[in-house]
């Protein structure tokens, strides 16, 4: 039974509290505000959710691997990652998804559904990750600074690829400096008996190794492929 109605769509719910709550989706009423930033929510359970990213607290934790989080929901999503459970199913194909988002992103390639429009052109997007991507092309924001030279950038999958050139770079740079030690300590390989030196397949792993990972071009040296990966982070 569900006795509460909502007085702005119609829909039904089993308790009071929630039926207000629901309702505040339509009414853009926002009463509970975080004591740190002053940010607001419809909802308490959210504020409380959101103050956490400030204290840092994380009260809730994985009964398979104790990791811990701030939020109940992302818990249980997690543990799906253990348990393999997938409890949302499309209702146009069956397919089987662990998270409720996912399940309706998913519906949507099916219905066509465009919920999310950009508030500079107006075009319209399947999901919010998309349409808050685009927009940045409008606003020119570019939240993700790169932590080896405070590059920034406006996609998340750009960031992340920059700072793994810089760490690629960074491993290069020290293999290279310890490879100039050793050579230095060392007397070179020579055959013996008519079989070949380790030197060889040494250098047949070092060719191996100069190849880029982003655009499998080879170079001659580390020296090269060192400046190949500055070039892709212009």
């Amino acid at each position: 039974m569900k006795p509460y109605t909502c007085k702005y769509c119609k829909k039904c719910f089993s308790q009071s509290s929630t039926c207000k709550e629901h309702e505040r989706t339509h009414t853009g009423v926002k009463p509970y505000s975080c004591k740190y930033c002053k940010k607001c929510f419809s909802q308490s359970s959210a504020c409380k959710g959101h103050e956490r990213t400030h204290t840092g607290e994380k009260p809730f934790t994985c009964k398979y691997c104790k990791k811990c989080f701030s939020h109940s929901s992302a818990c249980k999503e997690h543990e799906r990652t253990h348990t393999g459970e997938k409890p949302y199913t499309c209702k146009h194909c069956k397919k089987c998804f662990s998270r409720l988002g996912h399940c309706k992103e998913h519906e949507r390639i099916h219905t066509g559904e465009k919920p999310y429009t950009c508030k500079y052109c107006k075009k319209c997007f399947s999901r919010s990750s998309t349409c808050k991507k685009h927009e940045r092309t409008h606003t020119g924001e570019k939240p993700y600074t790169c932590k080896y030279c405070e590059k920034c950038f406006s996609q998340l999958s750009t960031y992340k690829r920059h700072e793994e050139i810089h760490a690629m770079v960074n491993s290069l740079e020290h293999n290279k400096h310890g490879q100039h030690l050793k050579r230095r300590n060392q007397e070179p390989s020579a055959t013996h008996g008519g079989k070949k030196s380790s030197l060889t397949e040494e250098n047949s792993s070092q060719i191996e190794s100069l190849t880029c990972w982003i655009c499998q071009e080879e170079c001659s040296s580390k020296a090269s492929l060192i400046q190949h990966y500055n070039d892709h982070m212009r």
